[in-house]
This record gives structure tokens, C-alpha cells and sequence, in this order.
């Protein structure tokens, strides 16, 4: 498998050279080639499997030929075993046709372990093979700092930093970030935004000196392996309800556009997807695109739902590639137009090519509360504000035929957001025992200013810290 940059102006490369670069040296978001496709009898030989079997099977065939299946299979087990549930994603029925897929029961609570304890791992095995080192840099909304710190934590060959939004996560994401000990791990809190750390990643791998300088690495959901990883959990649930000979729809919620990427992803591979739902919240650019071809920046609101506090979804331009029918050329275009204006006019035929799968739903901190009551009231399940809005989603947006089953992807543990839950349902949640004293740990994190120049410096003095 080679890797294409939406850009159309970078080298095609090999899995694992896109591994450790993340963005493309044009700008652009490493795609694969073509996507595998499975035939039905292969998705069926799939049912059954465990989890850990299932993702070394699918993943085989985006990592080819730097890892087989019988490396991925040791990988893979090893990645899922540190999960807290037997089935690493479980499935929880909540109404007729409609369930949960739990993705918090990893080391921190949240859905992005699924791909970092992984990634960790093939960095690790790509490293060492090359005996070299490299610099992981990282912007967080609140859930991927905490979960690529877990997976990168005391590895020899590689330093991390991670910068989040000052004030704009919550006291459980980022104690999660900055209570990590290990030498190797740097916190940098930027007054800004979510979409202001982003900009700032981005700059430095376009900083070709310094990306060399460093060696720069990214585990944000820009790295195509993050979405290669997040593919078998959709997989998995389609054929616990039957796929490939039943339809599914899955209802996301989603800031960055990675995770239902992912599960737009698992269509184009064979299985048959109804719906692909995307919650948002108050920052609804995404809501606004598939309701009504709106795909314009507004400023950045904090909310209940803090992961998703984000109005530059990196992702989109994946999809957009996709639905300009792999013409690099007009997708460079439209990201720098979107850029330079903060628009992105898309053609209605393009548009309405997105609506035949995808439909859009916002949701406010209000409305959020109130579904967290009423799942729990209805159901007795306790959902985080991420997870609430997905399943209001689901049950706004389901498909016309009601006998097609909705999976709403649960994104975080409810302890991860105590606050918006208490307030829901007048219980906090508890965390669970292996962070039980997480409000004690001491914290270790910079607060610093905009300003990419004096972050590159924090950035280069820990590489060279860690080189040494």
C-alpha cells in the first residue's frame, strides 16, 4: 500500500514513512492509494473474531508490507489488553435498534486509545528498526493528549509534547496530560483555542528546517494511520448486528471529522453503511455543511463537550479529496480559499453527493444536559456530553427504515466531564480505580503565548533534552 498527499505535490510513500511523517510536506493529509475492499464472504469470515484479531485483519491491509498480519496480530493483542472490558468495545442496547459503542475503556477513558496504544507500538517496532528518534508533536481538544502521552510514556526513541487550549479543557483531560511523570513528555498550555494549537502543528511541519531539525512526528488524526486504526471498531460493530448482510448506521460525535472518517472509511471497504450521523455541538461548522452547504468559519465557543470546541475540522479535507474525485489540484485550492476567507464554497452537486450518506445535527450545552437526563431517566445509561449529543443525533437523523440498527459511538467515560453530568443528573461520576488519585498528582505543564516561535523553542530544547 502507498500513501498520496490530498495535495498532489508531496511524494507518494510507504506505510511506514507516512507513519512518521504525518502531514505531508505539501500540506496536505496522506490518503491511501486506493481502500481495500472485502468481499461479503470475507467480512463474514470476520464475525466471531475477537476484537484484537479483527483490527490486525483489516489494518494488514493498509500496512503492507512493513507489518504482516501474524506482527500485527502480537500488536494489536498487546495494545488491546491494557482495555477494561473483555470485548475492548463493547455493545450496549439502549432501545429497539439503537445502542452504544463503548470506545472508553481503554488507559484513558477515551475512544482515541483505540489508535494511540497502537500507534505507540508501531512507532516503537519502526524506530528501532531504523535506529532512529524522532520529535512527536501534538494539539489537543482534550482527549488525544492524554491518550498519545499513555501510548508514548518512557519510549526510548521518541519525545512528545503536547499543546492544549489554556483553560478550555476539562480538570480531568488535562490532569490526565500533566500528571504524567516521564521524562520524555512535555505539556504546553496556549492561550487560544483548539484551532489556534492546530495551526501552530501545522506550521512547524511546514517549517521544513526545523521539521528535520527535530525530526518531526505527528499523532493527531492528520497521521493516517490514526484513521487506519479507528476502521475495525465500526467494523466490529456492523458485524455484531449482522454486516454484511444487514445495513447499520452509526451516529458520531465529532469535531476534528477523524472518527467518523473512520466509519465513512469502513463503507468505502465493502460494508454497507445506511448513515453516517455527525454530532456537533455549539461550534456547528460541521452541522451547518451537511444540513446546508454552509462550510464557514465562526469563532471558537467553550462548551460542555470541550473535544469537539472546533471550527477547523483537519479531516474534512480527506472527505473533500474523496468527493472531488481525487482532483488534488481543487482540494489544495479549496483549503487555501478556506484558509485565506474562512469559506469554503462547495459545489452543490459535491454537496449533495455528501448528503446520500452523511447528515448533520448541532446540539447546545442545554440540550446536552437535557439528553443526559433522559437517556438516564429512559435507559439508566450515563453518558458524557459528547456521547448525549451523538445520541440525540441518532434519534433526530435515523434512517427512514427504523429496523436499521443506529450505533452511537460513546466517546469518553462520564467521569471524564463530572461536572456536565452532575448538573444533568445530579450524580458525579467516579472515576475509575487506576486514576482514583488523579485530583492529588502534581502537575507538570508551561503556559505559554501564541507565538510559534517561542513554542518551537520549548519544542527544540525538550527533543534535544531527550537526545541526549
Amino acid at each position: 500500500m502507498r500513501y498520496i498527499s490530498t495535495r498532489g505535490e508531496a511524494p507518494a510513500l510507504s506505510f511506514d514513512d507516512a507513519l512518521l511523517a504525518g502531514l505531508a510536506v505539501d500540506g496536505g493529509l496522506y490518503m491511501p492509494e486506493a481502500w481495500p475492499v472485502l468481499s461479503a464472504a470475507e467480512w463474514r469470515r470476520l464475525r466471531g473474531s475477537e476484537y484484537a484479531d479483527v483490527a490486525a485483519e483489516l489494518l494488514a491491509l493498509f500496512t503492507a508490507p512493513a507489518f504482516d498480519r501474524d506482527s500485527l496480530r502480537t500488536l494489536c493483542r498487546a495494545a488491546y489488553a491494557r482495555f477494561a472490558h473483555p470485548a475492548v468495545a463493547p455493545l450496549v442496547q439502549l432501545a429497539p435498534h439503537r445502542f452504544v459503542l463503548e470506545l472508553f475503556h481503554g488507559p484513558t477513558l477515551a475512544f482515541k486509545d483505540f489508535a494511540l496504544q497502537l500507534l505507540g507500538l508501531l512507532f516503537e517496532r519502526v524506530l528501532a528498526t531504523r535506529r532512529q528518534r524522532i520529535t512527536i508533536v501534538g494539539a489537543t481538544s482534550g482527549d488525544t493528549g492524554s491518550a498519545a502521552i499513555e501510548a508514548c510514556r518512557d519510549r526510548a526513541n521518541l519525545s512528545i509534547v503536547i499543546l492544549h487550549p489554556h483553560g478550555r479543557v476539562s480538570e480531568v483531560q488535562r490532569r490526565q496530560m500533566t500528571t504524567v511523570a516521564s521524562a520524555n513528555v512535555a505539556n504546553l498550555a496556549v492561550t487560544g483555542t483548539f484551532d489556534d494549537c492546530q495551526d501552530l502543528v501545522k506550521a512547524m511541519f511546514a517549517d521544513r528546517a526545523f521539521r528535520d531539525e527535530v525530526h518531526l512526528s505527528a499523532v493527531n488524526s492528520i497521521n493516517i494511520a490514526r484513521v487506519a486504526a479507528q476502521i475495525p471498531y465500526y467494523a466490529w460493530a456492523a458485524l455484531a448486528l449482522g454486516a454484511p448482510d444487514r445495513p447499520v448506521a452509526f451516529a458520531v460525535p465529532t469535531g476534528n471529522f477523524g472518527n467518523v472518517l473512520a466509519a465513512w472509511a469502513a463503507s468505502r471497504m465493502g460494508l454497507p453503511v445506511a448513515r453516517l450521523i455527525v454530532g456537533s455541538n455549539r461550534n456547528d461548522i460541521l452541522a451547518r455543511f451537511f444540513l446546508r452547504n454552509d462550510m464557514s468559519i465562526a469563532p471558537v465557543e467553550p462548551s460542555l463537550s470541550p473535544s469537539m470546541d472546533i471550527q477547523v475540522s483537519s479531516n474534512f479535507e480527506r472527505l473533500l479529496f474523496e468527493l472531488l474525485g481525487r482532483d488534488a489540484a481543487r482540494t489544495a485550492e479549496a483549503m487555501r480559499a478556506f484558509r485565506a476567507t474562512g469559506r469554503m464554497p462547495i459545489p452543490s452537486s459535491v454537496w449533495q453527493e455528501a448528503r446520500r450518506l452523511f447528515a448533520g445535527f448541532a446540539l447546545d450545552d442545554e440540550g446536552t444536559v437535557a439528553e443526559i437526563a433522559r437517556t438516564r431517566r429512559e435507559s439508566g445509561y450515563l453518558a458524557d456530553p459528547h456521547t448525549a449529543i451523538g445520541l440525540a443525533a441518532a434519534r433526530a437523523c435515523a434512517p427512514e427504515d427504523r429496523a436499521i440498527p443506529v450505533v452511537v459511538a460513546a466517546t469518553a467515560h462520564p467521569a471524564k466531564f463530572p461536572e456536565a453530568v452532575a448538573r444533568a443528573v445530579g450524580e458525579w461520576p467516579a472515576l475509575p480505580p487506576q486514576l482514583a488519585d488523579l485530583m492529588t498528582r502534581k502537575e507538570r505543564c508551561e503556559v505559554v503565548p501564541n507565538d510559534l516561535a517561542l513554542i518551537k523553542s520549548r519544542i527544540r530544547a525538550h527533543a534535544l533534552r531527550n537526545a541526549a
